[in-house]
């Protein structure tokens, strides 16, 4: 029974470290991203295809038979409007390594427009985000305005303009993203 108790300590102890290491980011979320999130890692665009790094600002999109990091997404999307796509937050290191599985998972949402994005939230804590039209009323960011106008972009945290609609963008950079295995990607575009 005193064993029992103690294993269970231990598992919650461990539960409450992993819950706190896990971070508020609303400041780093686009304004294009979904709201109802307070932590966001990736997130997946069925319609697209392909990955969106908060951390990094940058799109991680299938070229030439690997996965690369992109401030653009490939041109044959940049007519999509990011606002109105749907998007799945992933939470895990390297999505597209599940990217067949998204592919099967996601693809009823490729059409879906009902996402709230956080551009349009009306909630105080999202004006965090650089994307929010009212950026520049949020008290947190030490009275730095934000940069970001509709149309514009946002900066990244490498500070690359990066464009939320179709446009040329300043700072464009492609780095490869390597995987173990590219050939099961589920991207057969």
């Amino acid at each position: 029974m005193i064993l029992a108790i103690a294993f269970s300590l231990i598992g919650t102890t461990a539960t409450t470290q992993a819950q706190a290491k896990l971070q508020v980011n609303i400041g780093n979320q686009p304004g294009w991203g979904p709201t109802g999130y307070d932590h966001v890692d990736f997130y997946y665009l069925p319609e697209l295809n392909c990955y969106y790094d908060v951390i990094r600002g940058q799109f991680i999109v299938f070229t030439n038979n690997t996965w690369i990091y992109s401030n653009t997404v490939p041109t044959r999307y940049r007519g999509i409007d990011l606002y109105r796509t749907y998007k799945v937050v992933v939470n895990r290191p390297r999505p597209y390594q599940y990217n067949a599985t998204h592919v099967r998972q996601y693809a009823r949402y490729k059409n879906d427009r009902t996402q709230v994005v956080i551009r349009n939230s009306k909630d105080y804590k999202y004006y965090q985000s650089a994307g929010h039209p009212n950026h520049n009323q949020w008290k947190g960011n030490n009275g730095q305005a934000g940069n970001n106008r509709q149309g514009q972009g946002y900066q990244n945290r490498n500070n690359n303009t990066v464009r939320t609609n179709p446009g040329t963008t300043r700072g464009n950079t492609q780095q490869s993203v390597r995987t173990n295995d590219n050939r099961n990607n589920g991207n057969r575009r």
